[in-house]
C-alpha cells in the first residue's frame, strides 16, 4: 500500500486470511478501517465458521473512554462499523457483527488472541494460553463470543431484530 508522500506501507500479518464465499480477505484490512473510527480504541477481526460461507467476519472494538455508554448509541455504533468496512472493502467481505467488549484477551507480549476467539466463537473447546496476560477477559468475551450473529440493518442503521 502506498501513503500519500509514495511510501510503501508493508502490512504484515499475511497469515491471517480468511476464506468468505471463496473470496480471500485480509483481517488487517478490515482492522485497519475499524480502528480509523475516532470512537474505537483498539479492535480485533477473525474469522467465524459459517455454514454456507465457509467463515465470516467478526469484529470486536473496544471504545474509547469518553464514548457514550448507553445501548443505543453502541447499536448505531455498531451498524456504522459494519457499514464502514462494507463501504471501503465492499459488501464481499460479508461482515454483519461488530461487537463492543470491554477489552481484549492478549498474551503478556501484547498480542491479541485471535485464534482462540475463534475458537470460542465456533463452539470449540479451548485451553487458556499459558501467556495469557488476564484470562478473565476471555470469561468475560465468551458469552459475547458464542451469540449468534446478529444482522445489521445497513439501510436504516439500526440492528435488526
Amino acid at each position: 500500500m502506498r501513503t500519500q508522500h509514495r511510501y510503501l506501507y508493508v502490512m504484515g500479518r499475511t497469515d491471517d486470511v480468511i476464506n468468505v464465499a471463496g473470496n480471500r480477505l485480509s483481517t488487517g484490512a478490515m482492522e485497519e478501517i475499524l480502528a480509523s473510527h475516532p470512537d474505537v480504541a483498539e479492535c480485533a477481526v477473525f474469522g467465524v465458521a459459517e455454514a454456507i460461507n465457509g467463515q465470516i467476519p467478526r469484529g470486536l472494538v473496544v471504545l474509547r473512554s469518553d464514548v457514550p455508554a448507553d445501548e443505543v448509541s453502541q447499536a448505531l455504533l455498531c451498524a456504522e462499523l459494519v457499514q464502514l468496512v462494507r463501504d471501503q472493502i465492499g459488501a464481499v467481505t460479508g461482515i454483519r457483527q461488530v461487537d463492543i467488549v470491554a477489552a481484549l484477551p492478549r498474551t503478556r507480549s501484547g498480542k491479541i488472541l485471535r485464534m482462540t476467539m475463534t475458537s470460542i466463537a465456533d463452539g470449540r473447546d479451548v485451553v487458556v494460553p499459558p501467556t495469557i496476560a488476564d484470562a478473565s477477559v476471555l470469561g468475560e468475551l465468551r458469552p459475547v463470543l458464542r451469540l449468534e450473529p446478529k444482522l445489521a440493518s445497513i439501510s436504516s442503521g439500526r440492528p435488526a431484530r
